[in-house]
């Protein structure tokens, strides 16, 4: 079986330098190319040392030389819907990591799969760790009437809260069926201090230095909590994910969201 091409899309972020490292150790991948926005020659040298990929700020090139299947895109949300435009209309099945993603924004990636024929998983969380606390929160969300959600993030993470937290709080009010409770604080002296609420879901937002990634969901009942926590310890943990998206993604048509689902942890829409 031949290897599947891939294009890396923000190749040098912190995410991207671990994804081109990690991919390039699979027989079964093949890196032919890698996006910047800013570049200043025209090959990369894999991490490994194997080969030479070409290099470019300009995707639409890449794409037309070198006829990839997947596009693996860890940028930022504008850069990244631009990416999905140009990579469907070349045929070219979608890997996004990106966070941030509006629900138009994921329509539109959907719209594009289908006018294309193409696939695109779009995950906001790729550590398996990660996905199966989401799972066990949504089962946990039905015997709690009160939750809230720490992320806790490196201090240069660009968007608050994270993806990952706002995706884990719609799955436990999804899971609940409606909203949870949420206790109005009768007097805030410093503003902001309980945080942001989704459907009575309060969500606080950490950022500071020498942290990478960590959620911790709370739910409360009469008497008792219930507490889940994921911690990520390197970018590493990210790999096993991404790799299980490229494999599935050449196989699929249209919009898969969450790793939960090519995982089976829950129905396919």
């Amino acid at each position: 079986m031949k290897p599947i091409k891939v294009v890396i899309h923000g190749a040098l972020g912190k995410i991207g330098r671990t994804v081109t490292a990690g991919l390039c150790r699979h027989s079964e991948l093949e890196i032919v190319g890698a996006v910047e926005k800013e570049v200043t020659q025209d090959y990369l040298q894999l991490p490994d040392g194997s080969k030479t990929v070409p290099f470019s700020s300009n995707l639409e090139t890449l794409l037309t030389r070198y006829h990839p299947e997947v596009l693996v895109d860890f940028t930022i949300a504008e850069a990244s819907m631009a990416a999905a435009r140009i990579a469907t209309k070349h045929k070219v099945n979608l890997v996004i990591g990106t966070t941030g993603l509006s629900s138009q924004d994921l329509s539109e990636i959907e719209q594009l799969t289908k006018a294309n024929n193409v696939g695109a998983v779009v995950v906001p969380n790729f550590a398996l760790g990660a996905v199966v606390l989401l799972h066990l929160a949504r089962i946990a969300a039905r015997f709690f009437d009160h939750a809230e959600i720490i992320e806790l993030h490196h201090h240069e993470k660009a968007d608050a809260p994270s993806g990952t937290a706002l995706a884990t709080a719609k799955a436990m009010v999804e899971g609940r069926g409606k909203p949870f409770s949420y206790p109005v604080t009768k007097k805030e002296s410093l503003g902001g201090t309980r945080g942001g609420q989704i459907d009575g879901v309060t969500i606080h937002s950490i950022r500071l230095p020498g942290i990478m990634a960590s959620q911790e969901v709370i739910l409360g009942g009469l008497g008792q909590t219930l507490s889940l926590r994921h911690d990520t310890i390197s970018r590493d943990c990210y790999l096993p994910g991404i790799v299980l998206a490229i494999k599935k993604v050449v196989e699929c048509k249209g919009l898969v969201y969450g790793l939960d689902t090519l995982l089976e942890l829950k129905e396919k829409p």
